[in-house]
């Protein structure tokens, strides 16, 4: 199975990892619909949703740049007109859209939170909730969000409680809809890194240029996704997967080619958070 003719409707994609698995759809064919904020170049960071959809339509895709916000209930359903107007229906929704904030808890200002709410958990339910329609009549349903396991462990709980409860919170929505779209046989799965992966995230909110080093490229994320994205979604649900493990499960052996500093040996490069 490939992901050829498939049509992708992702919150975020202008850059990073949302970007990079939209560019691995893109080479077998995909339709990608990008549902963004970044009409215009951020100072900082590189790539806006029109910049993501040249390289997607470059690398052989299909591309639907729309600039809204995932907070927004009416540019979501927008974008879900649109996506459907533009390819006829939708396959696969990609929760990539996320905020990062690992202060604590009496540090942790109010519209952050907020922030992190709105985004990572009402986002991805809203987004999922508003494709859900057409994913039924697709013909082999996926959900995916870019979220971690529910590890309950006080080392992650205590770590940064409002990030923590956001990220979780796209994980619990995430099962939620495995549970009650199955027999409807939409799948949806969440996938998280063991490691730290080179993106402006990354860069900004934990570690600057060191961390970048001992990081792995946004492409091996790319790559688990798409290994999840073309399976029997009737068969493979309900899960919180590791993109290593998909990878292995794949027959991926050697990671070295991911490593964001080459020659950096696995055991250098920096864990992930949530994983023990």
């Amino acid at each position: 199975m490939t992901l050829a003719g498939k049509t992708i409707l992702m919150s975020g994609g202008s850059r990073g990892i949302g970007l990079a698995i939209a560019l691995r759809a893109a080479r077998d064919g995909a339709n990608i619909a990008l549902l963004a904020k970044t009409d215009t170049p951020h100072p900082k960071l590189e790539g806006t949703v029109h910049s993501a959809a040249e390289q997607i339509r470059a690398a052989g895709g299909r591309a639907l740049p729309i600039v809204g916000d995932v907070r927004d209930d009416g540019d979501i359903t927008e974008a879900v007109m649109k996506t459907q107007g533009e390819f006829g229906g939708i396959d696969i929704v990609v929760n990539n859209a996320s905020v990062i904030d690992l202060s604590g808890s009496l540090e942790l200002a109010a519209k952050k939170y907020d922030l992190m709410q709105d985004v990572n958990v009402r986002g991805t339910f809203m987004l999922s909730r508003a494709a859900l329609p057409m994913l039924k009549d697709a013909a082999n349903p996926h959900i995916l969000s870019l979220s971690p396991p529910l590890n309950l462990s006080p080392k992650w709980l205590g770590a940064h409680t409002g990030y923590t409860l956001a990220k979780y919170g796209m994980t619990m929505a995430t099962l939620g809809m495995a549970a009650e779209f199955a027999k409807d046989g939409v799948a949806a799965n969440t996938l998280w890194p063991q490691t730290t992966i080179a993106t402006a995230a990354v860069q900004f909110a934990l570690g600057g240029d060191r961390m970048m080093k001992v990081s792995r490229t946004p492409e091996v994320y790319a790559d688990a996704a798409y290994e999840v994205l073309c399976k029997p979604a009737r068969e493979y649900t309900g899960q919180t997967l590791i993109v290593e493990d998909v990878l292995r499960e794949a027959g991926v052996t050697d990671f070295a080619r991911y490593a964001a500093t080459p020659g950096t040996p696995d055991a250098e490069l920096f864990p992930d958070i949530f994983l023990d």
